[in-house]
């Protein structure tokens, strides 16, 4: 009986050391994983501003090439179904399924976005005089 209760108190503490995770004592160092790197400065100051404004920065390539596409496609992924619904917003392009359709969806939206908050320094509208 005593054989039996030490063999379940020797086996119920493996398992229990088996589930939890291996300490790290500094020997094996594996490299971080991409996904937690640090993105870069430009990668981070893109991240905070809106779909609109990367939309709008997309209208700066040249119109009806696949750069502007990519652009596009960059901001908003596409999901193409077969037979999509007429796009009612922005985000209704990424259902098209042609290219140059998608293309001309994006700049039917990206053009009509009315431009706020991107006055240049220097500019009338940004400048308050003092009498």
């Amino acid at each position: 009986m005593k054989k039996l209760l030490a063999l379940i108190v020797v086996l119920s503490t493996a398992a229990a050391f088996a589930q939890t995770p291996p300490q790290d004592d500094g020997a094996e160092t594996a490299p971080a994983p991409a996904a937690k790197a640090k993105p870069h400065k430009s990668a981070a100051a893109a991240s905070n501003r809106s779909i609109a404004e990367k939309l709008q920065d997309c209208l700066t390539l040249d119109d009806g090439t696949k750069d502007r596409l990519d652009c596009y496609d960059g901001v908003i992924p596409p999901k193409p179904k077969p037979n999509p619904p007429a796009a009612k917003g922005v985000m209704d392009c990424k259902f098209v399924k042609e290219q140059d359709d998608r293309l001309t969806c994006f700049n039917g939206f990206a053009e009509s976005i009315p431009k706020f908050g991107r006055d240049k320094p220097g500019s009338k509208a940004g400048s308050k005089s003092a009498k």
